[in-house]
């Protein structure tokens, strides 16, 4: 097994904690890794060299940055095998998967990243004011495990763009993305304390990373619950946050819409990481007429879910990543059933002798009220439910805490994008949309605080300052560039 270290400085370092935490493969149930738990002097040590790094880094151009994090997304291709084969252990995606999603996608916008600086406007002019876009300054990138490399990627290189410097704390269940990104980082020759690593609990490594009062912005995504607690904790110091929670999100589908392609496409994006992404269409709305073909057409997709080995390219769905995670969503299933629910189908794959599964699973019968229509799950567990009037279909998408995500299925992508219209969640995909990388992403209500992704991810990382000066001073009609 390897084991790893923490980086702080732009060194790698021994972690003064003397606890050890295995990486299990979640398809085998072994540990492949090993790596040392932070302790709160090392947060301590890592916030240090990120203050001390920061008015350095600040003061590069963008130019200067921009090459900087090319130079990071090449190191990192040279480790796709690497970041391919840990991910999808760790995870449980199946590799051929995770190869496309999980790895190369997010190294790809570490130079979309670098195109939308390029294009960035630093400073500009409002009347007699130059305003500055200044890093808001030492940021905690709070990271989770579902996709460990895309979720570190959109906070660390558009902060790093930016001009803030980082310290990283990803999940501990999921680490070994981080560890290959700070080799990569290293090799970059990115200055010394601009980024650093930590890693353990959110309970309490994340939680001193919150608190520490040299941490100017909290960058967090995970759960709702974890996301309040951090909001808690960083209120008291007004810090600035940025908050990608949960989401349960609802695929509509209205009359004239290709059912067919609405249920296909529903199932792929609930069951995609085994059901282990927020923003999951996990809830899919049809009209009532529409319920018993729905059923039907669910019924003879899921034999096409072939559970395994994450590894063998004939693995649709592989397994959650824990045995904690694998009991939760089995208890939700079974309290739904409990309460009226019934299984579109049961899955005629037999269960792998290993590994954290659960089932492809389809409920019907389901009613809004129910605790599997309204809570996430992360699991591949997708509702169906039937509903009578537009109106009424629109207020069953909008009628849980979340607001992360959606889709619309209808006859015309103007119909449908009426419909969009009127549903409080941050994106909606219609007729099958592909996602947009560049497109802002996050959500309303309890699905956080925010947007990543694009121009609006490089944005949460800056502060403007106007700098109000006499009309005189502009002779050049070039924004940004007053004579003085």
């Amino acid at each position: 097994m390897t084991q790893h270290d923490t980086s702080t400085g732009g060194i790698w370092r021994h972690i003064s904690g003397g606890t050890e935490l295995d990486v299990i493969d979640s398809f085998t149930e072994q540990p492949f890794a090993r790596y040392r738990l932070s302790s709160t002097d090392d947060v301590g040590a890592a916030v240090k060299s990120a203050k001390a790094a920061l008015i350095g880094w600040s003061a590069k151009g963008p130019t200067e940055r921009i090459a900087f994090i090319r130079k990071v997304a090449a190191r990192l291709r040279t480790r796709a095998d690497e970041l391919t084969d840990g991910i999808s252990r760790e995870v449980g995606m199946p590799r051929k998967l995770a190869a496309r999603i999980q790895v190369d996608a997010p190294i790809s916008a570490w130079d979309m990243y670098a195109d939308l600086a390029a294009e960035f406007e630093w400073e500009s002019r409002v009347g007699h004011s130059l305003v500055v876009e200044a890093p808001v300054g030492v940021v905690a990138c709070i990271t989770p495990w579902n996709y460990p490399l895309h979720q570190i990627t959109g906070k660390v290189a558009p902060a790093l763009l930016a001009g803030c410097t980082v310290v990283l704390k990803p999940s501990e269940i999921a680490p070994t993305s981080a560890f290959l990104l700070a080799t990569a980082i290293e090799e970059s020759g990115l200055p010394d304390g601009v980024f650093n690593l930590v890693h353990g609990s959110g309970t309490d490594i994340g939680e001193a990373l919150v608190k520490h009062p040299d941490v100017d912005m909290v960058s967090f995504t995970g759960s709702t619950r974890a996301g309040q607690r951090v909001a808690a904790l960083a209120g008291g110091d007004i810090k600035r946050l940025a908050l990608e929670l949960g989401g349960k999100s609802a695929a509509l589908v209205l009359h004239g819409a290709d059912l067919r392609s609405a249920v296909k496409a529903t199932l792929g994006g609930c069951f995609l990481n085994s059901g282990q992404t927020c923003s999951a269409p996990t809830r899919l709305l049809v009209p009532r007429g529409l319920l018993i073909d729905a059923e039907r057409l669910i019924a003879g997709l899921l034999e096409s879910y072939k559970m395994g080995d994450p590894a063998d390219p004939t693995t649709r769905l592989g397994p959650l990543v824990s045995a904690t995670q694998q009991q939760r969503v089995e208890n939700m299933i079974f309290a739904a059933l409990s309460q009226g629910a019934q299984r579109v189908a049961s899955s005629a794959d037999e269960m792998p002798a290993t590994g954290f599964f659960v089932p492809p699973t389809v409920l019907t019968g389901v009613t809004r009220q129910m605790a599997i229509a309204r809570e996430e799950v992360f699991g591949p567990v997708l509702v169906l439910i039937a509903y009578d009037t537009l109106d009424e279909a629109i207020d069953i998408a909008n009628g849980t805490d979340y607001g992360l995500a959606g889709a619309v299925w209808a006859g015309t992508a103007h119909e449908a994008l009426t419909v969009a219209r009127r549903l409080r969640t941050g994106q909606v995909d219609i007729n099958g949309a592909p996602f947009n990388p560049a497109a802002p992403f996050g959500g309303f209500k309890k699905s956080g605080v925010g947007r990543e992704n694009g121009r609006r991810g490089i944005e949460q990382f800056l502060e403007p300052i106007s700098i109000q000066l006499p009309s005189a001073y502009f002779e050049s009609s070039e924004p940004g560039n007053p004579t003085l």
